[in-house]
């Protein structure tokens, strides 16, 4: 064929291509808006009471008071497994009224020996069992058919169909940024599950695409998932998932080259926000929709500060928002939650601390770190093996010759079927930590200027 022709018969493909593209984006049906309940379960088991006492092992719950003073939880040691390096858990509530979360643990982050980790909390006993794993690299190796260097962050949620999702970063070769998501279900409430598959999220290559922020449900039954990219820039998208996993849409979070890890909150039908983690460490992110999902408003810095570290959300059945995260422009040595009514700003929400660090600002001498640490355990019912351990793995992670540096991060929210909130977050990158609070209790006041 001469280069003349062949070069007509190019365009014509190229022609015919957009035509296509054109009709079938004209034709795609319109989708639903969000659902604004939970799919049902029937739990079973009584709700979880406040607890107190002496801790009998770390993953007993004991009631206390916030360090600001302003509100009461329960806490716990999610982790069992000790001298772990643990981070990114996330939670799903059971039909019988227990708790199960989901977390990556190994030697370190990216690290070949990462597994991806679960453990229940049993409401009647007040306490997390024991860790077991779901999936290691040879597993999802031999589900997927393919290489797998390393895994990363787990997200668990219940589908429509009363089924659970468990999504899971996974990367074959080069490093975050050319990730890709599987996903596994079960029907068994998690004691079980289905062989991985690889969630198609793009036709180039299907790489860096990673899952933090937890999925919320559309109004025909279909999954929202929100998602981000590292390759090259950052954004957020969010992922329109079928009953069967499959992606059907995708509507990208607009206006930044720099945010991730989008977390949405539902408010109705129409409309949700979004609020991401800043890259470049400068203000919490918020975009927002009023169509359903189908479009997103360029995302707008907050009068929050973050530390490129990330943001959980939830709301509650008073359409309180509510947002885990580290409101300090550096470090992540605060957590905090904060609370905002439905019709008002986030920039004006209540902060409440629920962990930091006693000297805000100054790192710790690596001995002074160690004792902290080791007191804390103690506290809890850790013995001397399993703080020595976990000791150890915080040091190496956060110490570096002579000082430490104290991290409370990558905070988790679920609201319960009891409107009870509860909270997972990494506790100096060795432990998984758990909270459980009223978000309806009444608050006391906040503490005055320059005091924690």
């Amino acid at each position: 064929m001469e280069k003349r022709h062949f070069d007509r018969f190019c365009l014509l493909l190229l022609a015919l291509a957009f035509v296509l593209a054109g009709v079938k984006m004209g034709s795609r049906h319109q989708v639903a808006g969000f659902a604004t309940t939970a799919p049902a379960i029937a739990v079973k088991a009584p709700s979880l009471s406040a607890v107190s006492g002496t801790a009998t092992s770390p993953g007993h719950l004991l009631h206390q008071r916030s360090p600001d003073g302003r509100f009461d939880f329960d806490a716990a040691f999610v982790s069992s497994a000790p001298g772990k390096a643990v981070h990114a858990a996330s939670l799903v509530e059971l039909r019988d009224g227990h708790l199960r979360a989901v977390w990556f643990s190994g030697s370190r982050e990216g690290a070949g020996d990462v597994a991806i980790q679960t453990a229940v909390l049993d409401p009647t006993t007040q306490s997390w069992g024991p860790e077991s794993t779901l999936f290691d690299r040879t597993r999802l190796q031999r589900g997927l058919w393919r290489y797998v260097k390393k895994l990363g962050n787990p997200v668990i949620a219940r589908a429509a169909d009363g089924s659970l999702s468990l999504w899971m970063v996974n990367v074959s070769l080069g490093g975050w940024a050319g990730s890709a998501i599987s996903w596994s279900r079960s029907d068994d409430e998690g004691a079980s599950w289905s062989s991985p598959r690889r969630l198609v999220t793009s036709p180039f290559l299907n790489i860096s695409t990673l899952v933090k922020g937890g999925a919320f449900a559309f109004a025909d039954g279909q999954t929202g998932l929100p998602v981000y990219h590292e390759f090259l820039t950052k954004f957020g998208e969010v992922l329109r998932l079928d009953a069967d996993g499959r992606v059907v849409d995708k509507q990208r979070i607009t206006g930044s080259r720099t945010d991730l890890q989008p977390v949405v909150l539902v408010r109705d039908a129409l409309y949700a926000e979004a609020f991401l983690r800043s890259g470049q460490a400068e203000s919490l992110a918020r975009s927002s929709t009023d169509d359903g999902g189908k479009t997103w408003a360029n995302t707008t810095g907050t009068a929050w500060p973050n530390p490129d570290s990330a943001v959980a959300g939830a709301v509650t059945a008073s359409g309180d928002r509510w947002l885990a995260l580290n409101p300090e422009p550096r470090d992540r040595e605060i957590l905090a939650l904060l609370k905002a009514p439905a019709s008002g700003s986030i920039d004006a929400a209540t902060q409440m601390l629920v962990e930091t660090s006693a000297t805000p600002g100054q790192r710790l001498t690596v001995a002074a770190y160690e004792k902290l640490l080791g007191d804390e355990l103690g506290r809890r019912g850790a013995d001397a093996a399993t703080v020595q351990a976990d000791v150890a793995s915080a040091r190496r992670q956060l110490c570096g010759a002579e000082a430490c540096s104290q991290e409370f991060s990558y905070p988790y929210l679920l609201r319960g079927h009891d409107g009870a909130l509860h909270l997972v977050y990494t506790w100096h990158r060795t432990r998984i930590k758990y909270v459980r609070l009223d978000p309806s209790q009444a608050l006391a006041a906040a503490p005055a200027k320059g005091q924690p």
